[in-house]
């Protein structure tokens, strides 16, 4: 089983905290992450999938059940199907706090973003910490660049016995969430229009958001359209990349690029089974851009601004990192193992003032293009990486 590289932290901040939540798509190995830091603590505890009737029945009364189990750690899995729970463990944190425990109270798990899970959370301002749990990054899986791109980083995409396996999973997991778990956010999101919407948004992989053509295609209206992404933001489905918005002398972009997160997922949307279906196909260049903006952005500290820039000349810079110690890198993106330098991509860090440029590539040590720029490989980069944060 791979370890996680969120199960330090995860122990970390419960030992800081009453609750922590932990939050991720479905299927991304919240649960098997919460059972090793169960066993790691050596706490007593209480697992509760809370999607099970029989467990949620269990918090009918809810602050009786909490009250009944205050000297343990509560693993609270599917917390966006029980979010009155909230109101309830203000007052049962405060009253162990006053007693003495401070840490370690509640473990809450949940397929929603904290933005999805605001109201209900409000309640626990200070109380508790939130973790983002992404797919498998290169590093879990000792960089394995093409498994881990063609089938995405879902655990059981990644891990099955091969390719068609793997995209099977895809494919069903796909269908569940259309089918089960987007009509319990309500009735009004269509599964038959959010798949479409889906498969747009994975052909238009890092392509600036056009809310209009999308609705006009969909037959919908943009509110409609920009509801359902947002929606889709919330659960990890999809990534916006705002466009960099600082002082310049040109006329910028000011829509953001959406992104299907997940490589494998947008490989199953558009139906590319194998690499060699991926790399002679007119999406590779995105979806290979796409794939190293999440492996890059899972890295990032707290505090990290993330961007891209395009102007009204053509110039452009894939990613911008504003790290919070206000150094900015410029990151240019490319499937080519021998890149040539772009002049819109110099121009373009000129304007921004980027004090370091990269061109990251599949593979290969550090080496410089210019004075200016290096060239380097995706592993070695995310290597890289850690001495900038």
């Amino acid at each position: 089983m791979l370890k996680r590289q969120l199960f330090d932290l995860v122990i970390k901040r419960l030992q800081l905290s009453p609750a922590v939540a932990l939050l991720g798509c479905r299927q991304v190995g919240k649960t098997t992450l919460a059972h090793q830091v169960e066993k790691a603590l050596g706490k007593p505890s209480l697992y509760f999938d809370l999607e099970l009737t029989q467990d949620r029945a269990k918090f009918e009364d809810t602050q009786l059940m909490l009250e009944q189990h205050m000297d343990k750690l509560l693993i609270l899995d599917k917390i966006q199907r029980l979010p009155e729970i909230f109101a309830v463990m203000r007052g049962i944190i405060d009253k162990r706090r006053r007693n003495g425990e401070k840490s370690a109270h509640y473990l809450i798990l949940g397929s929603a973003s904290p933005d999805l899970l605001k109201q209900s959370s409000e309640s626990l301002a200070g109380r508790i910490s939130y973790l983002e749990l992404n797919p498998f990054s290169l590093e879990e899986v000792n960089g394995d660049i093409n498994k881990l791109w063609l089938r995405g980083g879902f655990p059981d995409s990644y891990l099955s016995q091969d390719n068609e396996a793997s995209f099977i999973w895809r494919r069903d997991f796909i269908s569940t969430y259309l089918e089960r778990d987007l009509p319990q956010i309500g009735p009004k999101f269509p599964a038959d229009r959010i798949y479409r919407l889906w498969k747009m948004l994975a052909y238009d992989q890092g392509s600036i958001l056009n809310s209009s053509r999308l609705a006009m295609s969909l037959e919908m209206s943009v509110s409609s359209v920009r509801s359902y992404m947002e929606v889709m933001a919330d659960l990890f489905l999809i990534r916006f990349l705002r466009p960099w918005s600082g002082n310049s002398r040109k006329r910028l972009v000011k829509s953001p690029k959406v992104y299907v997160r997940d490589s494998g997922i947008l490989h199953s949307l558009a139906n590319l089974k194998t690499l060699d279906d991926v790399t002679s196909h007119s999406l590779c260049g995105f979806s290979w851009e796409g794939f190293v903006i999440e492996q890059i952005l899972q890295k990032l500290p707290y505090g990290t601004d993330a961007s891209f820039y395009r102007n009204n000349t053509g110039d452009e810079i894939d990613l911008i990192l504003e790290l919070p110690n206000k150094n900015t890198l410029a990151i240019e993106i490319k499937r080519s193992s021998a890149p040539v330098l772009s002049k819109g991509f110099n121009n373009a860090c000129e304007e921004i003032g980027a004090k370091e440029r990269y061109y990251i590539i599949p593979h290969g040590e550090a080496y410089p293009m210019d004075k200016k720029t290096i060239g380097i490989g995706i592993c070695e980069f995310l290597q890289l990486l850690k001495t900038k944060i």
